[in-house]
């Protein structure tokens, strides 16, 4: 069975809560981000308005599958001007070939990136397609259920509700590990240093001994202020310090496991496709990979991946990989995924998770844990036409 076609266009399947949190919102400009040093200038004015991507590939009996990825002003005319054209024809289910032929072709600009966001739409629609025509979930034909339940950890990505309100909602909906975003970098210095303290202390306090606490630096510290930051948590038994130096800064990766040997070291959300991992992975930079499905390369590349840290000693929790179907899938059947993410905000307080689901199908997680469904694909439960209706 062949590709008959690659179609992408811009959506916005932005979830509307029915439920009123039962806290209202605190003004806020975010989390920590490497622009901090620039107060001047706020997230709203340096953030991109572009919206998702949905891709469609379709095979030539008319049966299709969907993926998904963000930065449409520039993923939709690099699918169907330059990625969807090549591998239209192509076997629908050589899905190493095609994979190859998408970093081939993408190479003279770079495949990372952008690129990367581009064939991660275009992978995991290929696979859902693959799972259809199999009429098998796509976690059987990757290597069938590893384990009987992914257990999942929350993130608390929106911090408009009060850190303290978002964790109190976590644990009632059965979570036992959350994450914590910083507020501040180097910039803030040593007074940012102790309220970033009193932050994980706080939380500490409040989830109790038993329950894991994870933090995210969101690409904005240097070796210093690291090394002092993991000093200064180290009281509060941190599961992980995440996301700490710019992506591509890999001398910075070397040093910090250097100088903090003991500190469980966790990253790859804003890697693309397989070296970056394969490096950190030969080298031992870091414990725990997060390669997002959605950016990274598809599911693919995450099967890629994990086998990479398999054969390292290493674990991976795919970034937002419970958000989705595609990280779900992954984290089911892959040996070396060992927790999953619940990102984007998980849920106001008050809100069920069900309220709060992306792409209708996507299962919910209960009481911290999750099943991906048995549907074929990835169990979407909606036709073409929803995905027209949220065109923009």
């Amino acid at each position: 069975m062949k590709i008959r076609s690659v179609k992408a266009i811009e959506v916005d399947v932005t979830p509307r809560a029915t439920t009123k949190p039962r806290v209202p919102k605190l003004a806020t400009d975010g989390f920590v981000s490497p622009m901090q040093r620039y107060p001047e200038i706020k997230r709203a004015d340096w953030g991109n308005d572009w919206k998702r991507t949905a891709c469609v590939v379709t095979a030539e009996d008319g049966t299709w599958g969907f993926g998904l990825t963000l930065h449409s002003g520039v993923t939709v005319p690099l699918i169907n001007d330059h990625i969807g054209p090549v591998i239209e024809g192509e076997n629908c289910m050589a899905t190493e070939r095609v994979w190859d032929l998408m970093q081939k072709v993408t190479a003279p600009y770079g495949t990372a990136g952008v690129s990367s966001f581009a064939i991660s739409a275009v992978d995991n629609a290929l696979w859902d397609l693959k799972g259809k025509l199999l009429n098998k979930p796509v976690y059987e034909i990757i290597g069938g259920p590893q384990k009987e339940k992914i257990f999942c950890y929350a993130s608390n990505t929106d911090i408009s509700y009060g850190t303290e309100n978002s964790i109190e909602w976590f644990l009632e909906l059965g979570f036992k590990a959350v994450k914590l975003f910083l507020r501040e970098g180097p910039d803030a210095g040593l007074a940012g240093l102790n309220r970033t303290e009193e932050l994980v202390a706080k939380t500490r306090e409040q989830v109790g001994p038993d329950v894991e606490i994870a933090v995210d630096c969101w690409m904005s510290m240097n070796t210093d202020y690291m090394v002092r930051l993991a000093e200064q948590l180290r009281p509060y038994r941190i599961k992980w310090l995440e996301d700490y130096m710019l992506p591509e800064d890999m001398d910075s990766y070397f040093n910090l496991r250097q100088r903090i040997p003991f500190q469980t070291l966790a990253t790859g959300e804003h890697w693309y496709s397989v070296h970056p991992f394969a490096l950190a992975a030969s080298h031992g930079l870091v414990d725990i990979f997060q390669p997002d499905l959605q950016w990274v390369g598809g599911m693919t590349a995450g099967i890629k991946i994990c086998h990479l840290a398999e054969a390292h000693g290493l674990t991976v929790i795919p970034h937002a990989s419970t958000n989705y179907p595609y990280g779900q899938h992954l984290a089911y059947a892959m040996s070396s995924v060992m927790w999953a993410e619940r990102s984007e905000g998980v849920a106001p307080p008050g809100v069920p998770l069900e309220e709060l689901v992306v792409l209708p199908g996507t299962p919910v997680i209960k009481d911290g844990y999750l099943t991906p469904s048995n549907a074929p694909g990835f169990g979407f439960e909606f036709d073409l036409d929803w995905i027209e209706q949220r065109a923009t």
